[in-house]
């Protein structure tokens, strides 16, 4: 989950590639997995698709026992709201979700408005904020 996730876990992230638009995604689903590499498009075992992942520096480290790198990688499941727009998650986001504009390398995002699935606040649009798209 986005909320286990610790910002040293991920400090030595150099960039995240991105297989979708992000204009289209409300939310993207996070984890940290261990993967064999540094770099590189990592195998995907999950049900739904993978949408993105990072990739780390040469100074991330693989661990002493396995010998692999956790890297996060981003995925959408065949019932989140991208598909499913009145389904489970109309409203509302799973736990590991966060707002995709709001990722960065070695940061690790938070939920938003679109991201939960309600329209802006009366405060934010009293204040004339425009929330992203």
């Amino acid at each position: 989950m986005s909320a286990l996730i610790a910002e040293d876990e991920i400090a030595h992230e150099a960039d995240i590639v991105w297989l979708e638009d992000l204009a289209d995604l409300d939310y993207v689903r996070q984890s940290l997995d261990r993967l064999p590499t540094r770099r590189g498009k990592p195998a995907y075992h999950r049900d739904g698709r993978m949408v993105g992942y990072a990739l780390l520096g040469p100074g991330a480290k693989p661990s002493r026992f396995s010998g692999t790198f956790r890297r996060r990688v981003f995925w959408l499941l065949p019932h989140d709201r991208d598909s499913e727009p009145d389904g489970l998650y109309a409203t509302g986001a799973p736990a590991e979700a966060v707002d995709p504009r709001t990722l960065a390398p070695g940061s690790k995002g938070r939920k938003t408005e679109r991201s939960e699935g309600g329209p802006p606040s009366p405060a934010i649009e009293e204040r004339g904020i425009t929330l992203p798209n």
